[in-house]
């Protein structure tokens, strides 16, 4: 999927398998220039049917197990090879000469600048031409007026690279376009507004999606607490609205009270003061729109309910991100190690029933005690295909797992996936379930696990999941699976040398 007259980029697409993803698939076909590689991230947090993504030729599927659009453009990302990384969401458009408004757009930079960060797109929304936009239609508007929106931006691999990427613990598409924006500009790179521009439609919502939203009021919390106090304006997000919501939520709390204590001219006063700024939000939003019975309850409704909701989530964040600081490329101290079984610790016996076959490689013992002395918790993740297959039972996996820790020493968590290749799960590597799960068992988050294992699929796995990777190849690892790996050591000790000299940068 490559043009030697064209720019040479990847394109990652983080979904969560809504229909508009085959339209942009489709209008990405149809350049003229395509990308080297495609990268569709599967988001989806659970098994379900393989994404189509046939709309698009030489399209390619990960699985990043439903962490949010950063964590997924991060999977999707860390697969791909171009030197330059553009990250479109599923629910636009590319108009015809994208790809070479695209190419102009790096040209220019490229021409203007010496450190790019990333070169953004405009982005056009379609408004209906017969009537006033609604509430909703007006919010998705205002991505025309956004900075560095990742609905399609393009990045030098290397600028990414430097920044660790999206940080991972904004789960939603909100907020986390603008941090690693502020953080490229932290370290010198230089955004570039460029010509080139998609089409992002409006998606059809309920009557209830303004108060959804209002979940980013807890990402609002984790800017502040990463960009400090005046992260608004140096991120270029604008004022918000979180003041007059705090005032409306106090003058309702202070009518409650003042009607508790028997204070009817106080609570009336407070009441009074709630419906003004309820009123005068409600109004900021019926105005401008069509102002049908449809959307005037729906506005009403809405504006008494998003004040608390705005308030409730905010403190939420804060509770959560009241620690939080800016992510790094280097990440965070390991502390955790997950091996693969077959090939990493022990000789591969294909679909191995007998626990008596077990034969652990040079230095494995080794390997664990190390990990165990420097204090990480140890997990195993592997597939075990042969379960549905029919060639061996759970019960004869875990008598394996069983006798491989009686010889080399207990792990804190063991997961295993029982399915075949054509199933769909969500657990088989280089599908993250697995990691995933033995992350959650070992009580640390995925970016703070390294995953050893000797093919790309462990490697994947550590991707989607948002963990390192070490190869530690065997005779059976192909070439491409070691050009493609990260980090890679000759053996078991070599990569736990890694693994603890990691964790001593980390503490530094």
């Amino acid at each position: 999927m490559s043009d030697p007259v064209g720019p040479d980029y990847a394109v990652v697409v983080p979904t969560i398998g809504r229909p508009s993803l085959a339209v942009l698939l489709a209008s990405l076909a149809r350049q003229e220039r395509p990308p080297r590689e495609v990268v569709v991230a599967d988001d989806r947090p659970g098994p379900g049917m393989p994404l189509d993504v046939s709309a698009c030729p030489g399209a390619r599927v990960v699985r990043s197990g439903g962490r949010g659009p950063a964590a997924a453009r991060n999977a999707g990302r860390r697969t791909t090879t171009a030197p330059w990384v553009v990250t479109l969401d599923d629910d636009v458009v590319l108009p015809d000469g994208w790809s070479a408004a695209l190419a102009a757009d790096l040209a220019r930079a490229g021409a203007e600048h010496e450190r790019i960060g990333a070169v953004a797109a405009r982005i056009v929304v379609p408004l209906p031409r017969d009537r006033r936009p609604t509430d909703w239609e007006r919010s998705t508007a205002g991505l025309e007026r956004a900075r560095w929106a990742t609905a399609d931006m393009a990045f030098p691999r290397t600028a990414l690279d430097a920044v660790g990427g999206f940080d991972e613990r904004f789960p939603r598409a909100y907020r986390e376009d603008a941090d690693l924006a502020a953080r490229l500009r932290a370290l010198g790179y230089v955004l570039v507004q460029g010509d080139r521009h998609i089409v992002h439609p409006v998606r059809p919502a309920d009557r209830w999606v303004s108060v959804r939203v209002q979940r980013g009021n807890a990402d609002d919390a984790l800017m502040r607490a990463v960009h400090g106090p005046d992260w608004r304006r140096s991120t270029e997000c604008g004022p918000g609205r979180l003041p007059w919501h705090l005032a409306t939520v106090g003058a309702a709390l202070a009518a409650g009270v003042a009607t508790a204590a028997g204070r009817p001219r106080a609570a009336a006063l407070a009441g009074l003061a709630w419906a003004g700024l309820t009123g005068e939000f409600a109004w900021r939003r019926i105005a401008p729109g069509p102002r049908t019975i449809e959307e005037i309850l729906t506005m009403l409704t809405t504006s008494v309910a998003i004040p608390p909701a705005a308030v409730a989530w905010r403190a939420i964040g804060i509770w959560r991100h009241g620690g939080a600081r800016p992510g790094g490329a280097a990440g965070p101290r390991p502390r955790a190690v997950l091996f693969d079984r077959d090939g990493t610790l022990v000789h591969d016996v294909p679909y191995n029933r007998d626990p008596t076959l077990v034969r652990p490689v040079d230095g494995a013992r080794r390997a664990v005690d190390r990990l165990r002395a420097a204090g990480l918790r140890i997990g195993l993740v592997t597939n075990q295909s042969g379960v549905a297959r029919g060639l061996l039972t759970a019960d004869d996996v875990r008598a394996v797992n069983a006798e491989l820790q009686r010889r080399i020493g207990p792990f804190d968590a063991v997961a295993f996936c029982p399915h075949g290749p054509d199933d769909g799960c969500a657990c088989r590597k280089p599908a993250p379930g697995l990691v995933l799960q033995a992350a959650r068992a070992l009580g640390v988050r995925p970016e703070e696990t390294v995953v050893i294992g000797d093919i790309g699929a462990d490697v994947g796995a550590a991707h989607a999941a948002g963990a390192r990777a070490i190869l530690v190849p065997t005779t059976v690892t192909r070439a491409e699976e070691i050009a493609a790996a990260p980090v890679v050591a000759p053996d078991l000790d070599t990569a736990v040398g890694l693994v603890l000299a990691g964790r001593r940068e980390a503490r530094s």
